[in-house]
């Protein structure tokens, strides 16, 4: 393929990936976006190979590209919706190595400085560094997120001593290595420079992400999201592959814009989040040193029968799904009741919390496998003041995003964090397995409100039991 025809086709690629973005933008759009994305995915990879590979070395491209395709599949077909989060993750640590792997390789191999001098060559070695550096904290960020999500690491901070002046002096350490990399004059001589700064960014990726609280892990996600874009951004320019390059920022920057709405919608800067801490932590020891008080009062336990009973006699119920619906894979049967009570001619809507579940429109997606219709899901802030007027509120493994302390204790870790109001309904119910606290460590004075009752078990059983008493 001449290079004209790879430019168009990298330009087509470039639009259908502007296009995605924009479709991944709404449920009713998603798939379309999804469908652009593999279309432009699809044209980039067969204008590269076309126009940049020796044929000497395809059999080695079809080869990856088979073994890629393949473990694909089998993660597509395998995968639950509960481990999405860990799997992206996962993806996102993969992205990090490619860069480190690639910089390295741009640094070895003679051709690719053949015939560079001066500011070009400066600017080459720039490229790798940088490229190395931000593929090398995504890589390890990545994996102890994965480890955190999949619960292989627990959710609670690890908060270093001096942790700020250690990355102080890490960041020292790469920009005076970077400084001496710059004027190497061999490969031999810049090994050591890389290697070293690779080093100190592997570490800084697991102490970044270490230093996170389970709370924080929906805004890790994205944030890592966003670093895997510039690192592919960075793997464009030591490749001088223009589509690698407008691709990655892409990502990075709509990684980094939906890491500062997370944010907001969590009433926390990024660089808090960065800086760790919230999440993970026990609310006892706060209280008994003085800090959030304990919430007081009595748990009203219901059944299956009886919350069927206040289903049926509702005319308005909101739902809030949270991350315990995702682990018992409910969510088929919360379609079946939401069904079964818009038959009844009841006002039955779902409330869904930016930051409910492990990862960014993590319910969404479950929501729409399930196929509840995409206008009845509203966001926070479209439902929030209708709770007044709602007669139930049914919180589904949700706790975080639905805790009273955000707005009523100032002395609360989660002060000041927007949440859903269902202790404003006339009736809330919340299923859990027992009364753990949430993600974040902190205990839910919701459970012990006059209006409120607990329906405690698995998820799914109890939905399944609403349902059939629903039908009986």
């Amino acid at each position: 393929m001449s290079p004209s025809m790879v430019a168009v086709a990298y330009i087509a690629a470039i639009i259908l990936f502007i296009l995605s973005l924009g479709g991944l933008s709404s449920p009713e759009s998603s798939r379309r976006g999804n469908l652009y994305g593999m279309i432009g995915m699809a044209i980039a990879v067969v204008a590269t190979v076309a126009g940049r590979v020796e044929p000497a070395g395809l059999a080695w491209v079809a080869a990856a590209l088979v073994a890629g395709g393949a473990i694909g599949l089998y993660l597509a077909r395998t995968v639950k919706m509960t481990q999405m989060p860990e799997l992206v993750a996962f993806m996102h640590s993969l992205v990090g190595l490619v860069a480190m792997i690639v910089g390295y390789a741009s640094f070895i191999d003679p051709t690719a400085t053949a015939g560079m001098s001066g500011a070009e060559a400066a600017i080459h070695h720039i490229e790798i560094y940088v490229g190395v550096l931000i593929g090398a904290v995504t890589l390890s960020g990545s994996v102890i997120a994965f480890g955190k999500l999949s619960g292989r690491i627990g959710g609670k901070p690890m908060l270093i001593p001096g942790r700020h002046w250690l990355n102080l002096a890490g960041l020292l350490v790469v920009a005076y290595f970077g400084y001496a990399f710059l004027r190497v004059h061999s490969i031999d001589e810049g090994m050591i420079p890389i290697v070293v700064m690779s080093v100190i960014a592997l570490l800084f990726g697991v102490h970044m992400v270490m230093a996170i609280g389970g709370a924080d892990m929906p805004v890790v996600v994205s944030m890592l999201n966003s670093y895997s874009g510039w690192a592919a951004a960075a793997t464009g320019f030591m490749l001088s592959n223009d589509l690698l390059i407008v691709t990655g920022a892409l990502v990075g920057s709509s990684g980094a814009i939906l890491s500062y709405i997370m944010c907001r919608a969590m009433n926390r800067k990024f660089l808090a989040v960065i800086s760790g801490g919230f999440g993970g932590e026990s609310a006892a020891p706060k209280a008994a040193a003085g800090g959030a008080a304990q919430p007081a009062g009595e748990v009203v336990s219901v059944s299956a029968k009886e919350t069927a009973d206040l289903l049926r006699e509702a005319k308005s119920v909101v739902i809030v799904p949270g991350y315990g619906m995702a682990v018992a894979q409910a969510q088929h049967t919360v379609y079946e009741i939401t069904k079964k009570l818009r038959d009844m001619g009841k006002n039955v809507r779902f409330a869904i919390h930016p930051v409910a579940g492990r990862m960014p429109g993590h319910m969404n997606v479950l929501l729409a496998e399930a196929k509840v219709p995409y206008d009845i899901v509203l966001e926070m802030d479209e439902i929030n003041e209708d709770f007044p007027e709602t007669d139930v509120a049914m919180v589904i493994g949700a706790n975080d995003i639905v805790n009273p302390s955000a707005q009523e204790d100032p002395t609360s870790p989660i002060a000041g964090m927007p949440v859903l109001e269902v202790w404003k309904a006339h009736t809330s119910i919340v299923m859990k397995r027992s009364m753990a606290s949430g993600y974040a460590g902190v205990d839910n004075p919701l459970f012990y409100k006059e209006n409120n009752r607990m329906l405690f078990g698995d998820a799914k059983k109890m939905l399944d039991e609403v349902l059939a008493a629903l039908n009986a």
